[in-house]
């Protein structure tokens, strides 16, 4: 049966049910609120120290996730570069879309992290897992070849942490059973990680260029 072009789509679904935009700010800004902040703060700890000891930093995940994966990669290997120092090392294991689809199509898409990781990985090094779930099988997988490797696994996630979070040394878990909503604030804890990292590194630049001034003083005298 053919409809007209001036046929109007009907909504079944109760205006009283739907999710108004205002409503869904709301609710991201009071999740927001209520989320583990001395957990975050570790996060950015554990990357200044995993800096200072000149680590990698591995980031990985699926969907949003992997987007979000990749977008941490550049705020961490660029934006931390301060006065010219030397640059946090980081990569994004969902940027090499042929080698992810090799693994995928040849041995299973469970491996597509893990594999990647397991010519690199070293003892020390960070593997940092975004999951919305927090049971993404091939995220599970990259943090348990972590944990074997030696490696310090961190982990961002929403509703109950899911089987990630007994992986993590340190697991964000976003107090929020809406995976737009979890995305959504994924970001900001993503960002906020950041600029507090940023700061400790510059702190610890600033640190690094008194002492040089300080011996240069000391030895001209």
């Amino acid at each position: 049966m053919s409809t007209s072009a001036t046929s109007k789509i009907v909504d079944p679904t109760p205006s009283s049910q739907r999710m108004r935009p205002e409503t869904y700010v709301l609710t991201v800004a009071n999740v927001l609120r209520q989320l583990p902040f001395p957990s975050i703060e570790q996060v950015s700890e554990a990357l200044c120290q995993a800096y200072k000891a000149n680590k990698t930093l591995y980031l990985f995940g699926n969907g949003g996730s992997a987007a979000l994966a990749s977008h941490c990669a550049c705020d961490f290997g660029k934006g931390t570069s301060v006065n010219g120092d030397r640059r946090f090392r980081v990569l994004a294991l969902t940027d090499n879309v042929p080698l992810m689809t090799a693994w995928a199509n040849d041995a299973n898409y469970e491996d597509i992290f893990a594999e990647q990781l397991r010519p690199f990985l070293r003892e020390g090094d960070v593997v940092f897992a975004i999951s919305g779930s927090g049971n993404s099988p091939n995220v599970l997988k990259g943090l348990q070849l972590a944990r074997e490797t030696g490696a310090r696994t961190i982990g961002l996630t929403g509703f109950q942490g899911g089987k990630m979070k007994e992986l993590c040394d340190i697991c964000v878990v976003v107090p929020a059973d809406n995976m737009q909503v979890i995305e959504d604030v994924h970001l900001s804890v993503s960002h906020a990680i950041f600029l507090s990292l940023k700061q400790r590194l510059a702190e610890l630049a600033t640190c690094h260029e008194l002492v040089s001034k300080a011996s240069a003083s000391y030895f001209s005298s």
